[in-house]
């Protein structure tokens, strides 16, 4: 049986600098650090009987979140770049206005850079959906094979969304007409019983940062 807390790093400074994130080393503003303080307290209070560990994202802004949390409940965060955002490409550095005017295929409505297919790059050099599916796959395989039965991820929107249809077992086709947003400092619980059933319990609980 697994128990999967995940959670979307809390708000960092391309949220109000009108910048791409993706591979941007972004720090969390100071809004940003409240909030991850407020999960931590929140996680620390219902998981004190239970024993976790701990995965993050690299980039700075996913990196700062888990380390805030992780000190409310006594964790060292284990730091992978397989749970990294997308790779925009040549949009890394760039605005986001650039990016609505330089997009290399078509997105989807209300989005600068999600990609309509699975198979589409929004821009030059960027990852598709498949391609990040891919890589998450291996971090994905290595948790379900492992022996860990309680486990928080801290991670990006993009990278959580296609986690998620993994966890519901979606084929990543399915991503063409399908999508799971989240939003900044959302957390989500995932539960896997004795049947192996999959379920999501709670999905992008924004209530954590209250």
């Amino acid at each position: 049986m697994k128990n999967i807390i995940t959670i979307q790093h809390t708000q960092s400074e391309q949220h109000i600098n009108k910048m791409i994130g993706s591979w941007a080393d972004w720090d969390l503003t100071e809004r940003g650090i409240a909030q991850a303080k407020r999960i931590g307290e929140r996680l620390a209070d219902e998981l004190k009987d239970k024993s976790y560990r701990i995965y993050s994202s690299d980039l700075l802004r996913a990196r700062h979140t888990a380390e805030i949390i992780a000190e409310f409940l006594h964790l060292e965060p284990i730091y992978t770049d397989t749970l990294r955002e997308f790779h925009l490409g040549e949009a890394i550095g760039k605005s986001k206005e650039w990016a609505r005017q330089n997009q290399t295929c078509k997105v989807w409505p209300g989005t600068v850079d999600w990609a309509h297919s699975v198979d589409g790059r929004p821009f030059l050099g960027a990852e598709t959906k498949r391609e990040v599916w891919n890589r998450l796959l291996t971090f994905y395989n290595q948790i379900m094979e492992s022996t860990e039965q309680n486990l928080i991820i801290v991670s990006h929107d993009g990278t959580l969304s296609l986690f998620f249809a993994m966890w519901l077992g979606l084929d990543i086709d399915m991503l063409d007409t399908c999508n799971f947003f989240g939003k900044s400092g959302g957390v989500s619980f995932l539960q896997e019983d004795a049947a192996k059933h999959r379920i999501i319990s709670r999905l992008n609980d924004l209530s954590y940062m209250q």
